[in-house]
C-alpha cells in the first residue's frame, strides 16, 4: 500500500507538469500565430484599400453584361425582421438581380407578411432541381416588385435544405446566400461581384460581418452604428473582429480560406451545383460548403480562388441572451468538429496545398483542441492547488502573459477592423470598445470555452439540436 501511494504521489505531479507544459505550449503557439497573422492581415487590408476604389466598385455597373445575382434568403419564422431585410435588398445599388426568398415551413406570419408587403401572387413555374430539398408547396411572385420570387416549401430541418431550394429556383450565374435577419450595405453586391470580374477562377466571396444590435436601421439601411447595451452582444463585436480579420485575412493572403460566413456568401452557382449543393446533414453548413469547394477544385487540379472582403458588407443580429448564445455556440462547436472529422484526410495533406498544410491544421489544433485544453488547464490548476503542487509564482506569470497577450491580439484586431470599417472612430465609442476588449478576456472567453466543451460532449453523444435564438425587431428611426 505504501509503495502504491508513493508511486501515485510521483505520477500525479509528473502528469500535472506534463499537462501544464502542453497548455503553456498551446497558449504560446496561439499568441505567436495570432501575431504572425497580423502583418498578413494588414497587407490584405492595404491591398484591398488600394484596389477597391470607388471607380473599381462601379465596374460591375458599367460593364456591358454584368452577371445576374440571385439573392437567396432562407426564412424560418422570421416575421420580426423579414420585411425590413427585403426592403434593404431592394435598395441595393447593383443590377441585374433577383430576390429568392425561401419560406422554409414557417409557423409564424412570415409568409403572410411577405404577401401583404409585396403583393404576392401564385406563379407556378417549372424549373430543374439539381439539388436535393424538401417538397416545394408553391411559387409566388410580387406584383409591386417583379424581381421578388418567394418559394414556399416544407421545412427541411436545416438551413442547407432551404438554400438548396433557393439555388434550384435561382436564375443567376452568381448566388448570394444570406440570413433573413441580415441587412446589407447599399454597395455590398458591387464590392462582392468585383473579384469575379477580376479573376475567372473565383468561385466564392465572403465578407466581414457587422453586428446590428444597438444600431439604428432606417429604410433598410444602417444609418447610425452604436454599441449595444447588452454585454453579451458587446463582447461578440470584438470577438467577430478578432475572428474575421486576423485568421480569415491571413488565409486570404495565402488563398486558403476555409470558411465563408453563412450571413453573407456569394458563390458561382455552377460551382455549388458541381459539389452537390449544401449538405443537408451538415451542422455548420457554411464551413462545410467552403471546405468542399476547396477539396473539389484542388483534387481535380482546377484553379480556385475564394476571396474575402474586409469591409462589413452586411449587418446581422447577434444573440444577446444567455440561452440563445449557448445554443449558438454549442451548435457552432458541433459543426466545427463534424467538418474536421468529415474532411480529416485534408489535414496535413500536401495535395490540397496551403489549405491542407496550413489552414486545416490550424483550425484542427487551435479551434478543435482549444476549448478542451483551456478548460483542462483550469482543472489542472485546481487539482494542483488542492494537492499543494501549484507553483503560484509560475501560475501568476502564466496568467499575466496569457491575459495580456490575448488582450494585445484583441486590441490589434480592433484597430485593424476600425481601419477597415471606420464605423467606431468616434472617441467615446472607440474608448468603450477598447474597454470591452480588455474585459472580454476575463470571463467571456472562459464561458465560450465551457460551451465549447459542452458542444464537444454533444457531438460525441449525438445530442443537441439546432437550438433557438430570440429575435428582436430592428431598432428603427422614423
Amino acid at each position: 500500500m505504501a509503495t502504491g501511494s508513493s508511486k501515485l504521489k510521483t505520477v500525479v505531479p509528473d502528469a500535472l507538469i506534463a499537462f501544464s507544459v502542453l497548455i503553456t505550449a498551446y497558449f504560446v503557439l496561439w499568441n505567436v500565430s495570432q501575431l504572425a497573422m497580423s502583418p498578413l492581415a494588414a497587407f490584405v487590408l492595404w491591398r484591398h484599400r488600394r484596389r477597391n476604389t470607388e471607380r473599381a466598385r462601379r465596374l460591375p455597373i458599367d460593364v456591358r453584361l454584368p452577371p445576374l445575382v440571385s439573392i437567396v434568403v432562407p426564412a424560418h419564422n422570421e416575421e420580426l425582421t423579414i420585411v425590413e431585410s427585403i426592403r434593404a435588398l431592394l435598395a441595393l445599388d447593383y443590377q441585374p438581380r433577383e430576390l429568392v426568398i425561401v419560406n422554409d415551413g414557417s409557423k409564424d406570419g412570415t409568409l403572410a407578411l411577405l404577401q401583404r408587403a409585396f403583393q404576392l401572387v401564385a406563379a407556378p413555374v417549372a424549373f430543374e432541381r439539381p439539388l436535393a430539398s424538401e417538397a416545394v408547396r408553391g411559387i409566388y411572385r410580387s406584383v409591386s416588385e417583379p424581381e421578388i420570387v418567394v418559394v414556399d416549401k416544407v421545412n427541411g430541418g436545416s438551413k442547407a435544405d432551404a438554400v438548396n431550394a433557393g439555388i434550384n429556383a435561382a436564375s443567376g450565374a452568381l448566388v448570394l446566400v444570406i440570413d433573413a435577419d441580415t441587412v446589407l450595405e447599399a454597395d455590398a453586391l458591387n464590392r462582392a461581384v468585383l473579384p469575379f470580374l477580376e479573376d475567372p477562377s473565383t468561385v466564392a466571396v465572403g465578407a466581414n460581418i457587422g453586428i446590428a444590435n444597438g444600431c439604428h436601421i432606417e429604410n433598410g439601411r444602417v444609418v447610425d452604428v452604436s454599441l449595444p447595451r447588452s454585454w453579451f452582444a458587446r463582447f461578440q463585436i470584438v470577438e467577430y473582429m478578432r475572428s474575421f480579420l486576423l485568421f480569415r485575412l491571413a488565409c486570404v493572403s495565402q488563398n486558403a480560406l476555409v470558411i465563408i460566413s453563412g450571413a453573407f456568401g456569394l458563390f458561382r452557382r455552377d460551382a455549388v451545383i458541381a459539389i452537390g449543393g449544401y449538405d443537408r446533414t451538415a451542422i455548420g453548413e457554411d464551413m462545410d460548403v467552403t471546405v468542399r469547394l476547396q477539396r473539389h477544385f484542388r483534387e481535380r487540379g482546377l484553379p480556385i480562388r475564394i476571396e474575402f472582403d474586409p469591409h462589413p458588407l452586411c449587418w446581422t443580429q447577434a444573440p444577446d441572451d444567455w440561452q440563445s448564445m449557448k445554443s449558438q455556440r454549442c451548435r457552432w462547436r458541433r459543426g466545427l468538429l463534424q467538418t474536421l472529422w468529415r474532411y480529416r484526410r485534408m489535414i496535413g495533406n500536401p495535395r490540397f496545398g496551403k489549405v491542407g498544410l496550413g489552414a486545416m491544421p490550424y483550425v484542427a489544433f487551435f479551434e478543435g483542441l482549444g476549448p478542451l485544453l483551456e478548460v483542462g488547464g483550469y482543472l489542472v490548476t485546481i487539482v494542483g492547488a488542492a494537492l499543494g503542487l501549484l507553483n503560484w509564482a509560475y501560475f501568476g506569470m502564466m496568467i499575466a502573459v496569457s491575459v495580456f497577450s490575448g488582450v494585445a491580439v484583441t486590441l490589434l484586431a480592433v484597430l485593424l477592423n476600425d481601419v477597415a470599417m471606420r464605423r467606431y472612430m468616434e472617441g467615446r465609442t472607440l474608448a468603450l470598445l477598447v474597454a470591452i476588449a480588455l474585459l472580454e478576456s476575463v470571463g467571456y472567453r472562459q464561458l465560450n470555452s465551457l460551451w465549447g466543451c459542452l458542444g464537444t460532449y454533444q457531438a460525441l453523444t449525438g445530442t443537441g439540436g439546432w437550438g433557438s435564438m430570440t429575435r428582436k425587431a430592428f431598432k428603427t428611426e422614423s
